[in-house]
């Protein structure tokens, strides 16, 4: 806890640059689109890539990849290893939701130096219950030892989801106008993404094994818990949530806050002529996000832009449907609305201390 501070973290400086990130993708994404067949859905860069199904009829595949970052180091310094497993099935889920997919099956891509028994055990106990939560399949993967390309005591993972969603019932953000309201779903925690931020903030990146571990179980009063159990808890499912007012045929778009956070998530489905404004202050995040400003001196904009800071899933819907979700979901909060814009003009905007 004497452990000096640091100043001023960006993600850029943790190793991570989403700009380069952006320029990447729309470098590939002509040739991912020439590809393309007369069965695709779509375009690149939503929350899933859809096929029209090859038995002909209304359905529609949607399927996504993910993996869960470098949150699988800290999982290895706590040796914690079934959330992880549950990262990263309700990640793939809640992306495919975003097209109003329910889940079919799922696959997992695992990848370490040598095998430990015990720890991939683990990892498939986890994606095993996360899967008959969301009543998908685990249906196959792949177990791969590669020495020489992963370090020793570390692993990766990433997963592959394929759920399916009637044509006329998908939701792409197309039906969003202004007058829409948004609805922030909370999350529990950083979820899967920004960890290698959380990292150099909290000293997690270099060191020897006892002296990473203890500064996972270092406990802070703020969080009432130790560290590592409040960055290591499993990312959130909010299928069940979301399904509710997705039958009822309210819900005009929907957006997963993973990498990018809120803005770089909800201009994935916000149409160019509209224009999303959030209000950071009309929710109070959990404590591990302002535990990460402060201890980082992390600015706020660069919060949002890497962390989903207390909300990690948004409803576009009209204002009698938001009143009536907020009212009826804790875990609920009106967050901003949808007005009309320029083409010109940010599809998305912050508004609140530090984006004035």
């Amino acid at each position: 806890m004497s452990q000096q501070k640091p100043s001023g973290f960006t993600y850029q400086q943790a190793g991570v640059d989403n700009t380069s990130a952006g320029r990447a993708k729309d470098r590939i994404g002509e040739m991912v689109r020439q590809t393309y067949t007369a069965d695709v859905l779509g375009d690149f860069g939503h929350f899933g890539g859809m096929f029209r199904s090859p038995g002909g009829g209304s359905e529609i595949l949607v399927s996504s990849a993910d993996s869960v970052g470098t949150k699988v180091l800290l999982a290895v310094h706590a040796d914690r290893h079934d959330g992880i497993g549950i990262d990263l099935v309700n990640h793939s889920v809640n992306d495919i939701l975003c097209c109003g997919a329910r889940p079919l099956f799922f696959l997992d891509y695992f990848a370490t130096s040598s095998l430990e028994e015990s720890v991939l055990g683990d990892i498939v106990a986890g994606m095993a219950t996360a899967c008959q939560d969301a009543g998908c399949a685990l249906i196959g993967g792949e177990t791969a030892q590669l020495p020489g390309i992963y370090q020793e005591n570390t692993y990766d993972l990433a997963g592959f989801i394929v759920g399916t969603v009637d044509e006329q019932s998908i939701i792409d953000g197309s039906a969003i106008r202004p007058g829409h309201a948004l609805v922030g779903l909370k999350s529990n925690g950083l979820h899967t993404n920004g960890y290698s931020l959380a990292r150099a903030v909290f000293g997690l990146t270099e060191g020897d094994p006892g002296t990473l571990r203890e500064r996972l179980d270092a406990h802070y009063p703020e969080l009432g818990e130790s560290l590592g159990e409040a960055l290591l808890r499993p990312h959130r499912s909010y299928l069940s949530m979301a399904t509710r007012y997705i039958e009822q045929g309210i819900v005009a778009g929907m957006a997963h806050i993973t990498g990018g956070g809120i803005p770089g998530n909800l201009e994935r489905i916000i149409p160019d002529d509209c224009t999303a404004t959030v209000d950071t202050e009309s929710w109070r995040p959990i404590p591990l996000f302002e535990l990460i400003r402060e201890h980082g001196q992390v600015e706020p904009a660069e919060m949002f832009d890497v962390f989903n800071m207390g909300i990690g899933f948004i409803l576009v819907v009209d204002e009698a449907a938001a009143e009536q979700i907020v009212e009826q979901e804790e875990d609920a909060v009106l967050i901003g609305t949808v007005t009309a814009s320029d083409v010109s003009e940010d599809r998305v905007k912050l508004v609140g201390p530090g984006f004035e």
